[in-house]
């Protein structure tokens, strides 16, 4: 894992938190891979990137059901009486 060579502010994608990454430190994975400048990494390389994990719907999970995709079918005006 690689160290930071400054202090670094990224928007966690879970908590929606902002998060301060000091440098010195190693960041976990997944924040790591929000810091793409070259610059905040000591030796200026980027780290590789880990595997994203599967985002696969549970089998268990019932599904959301289609829209219907028809369109809606328009009434004719009523008639006014006169």
């Amino acid at each position: 894992m690689a160290v930071l060579a400054s202090t670094v502010y990224v928007k966690d994608p879970d908590t929606h938190q902002w998060v301060t990454c000091e440098a010195g430190t190693k960041p976990e994975p997944r924040l790591a891979a929000l810091i793409r400048t070259p610059s905040a990494w000591e030796g200026g390389a980027v780290p590789e990137a880990a595997p994203e994990p599967d985002t696969e719907p549970d089998p268990q999970e019932p599904a959301e059901p289609e829209p219907d995709k028809r369109p809606r079918a328009r009434r004719p005006a009523a008639k006014a009486d006169a």
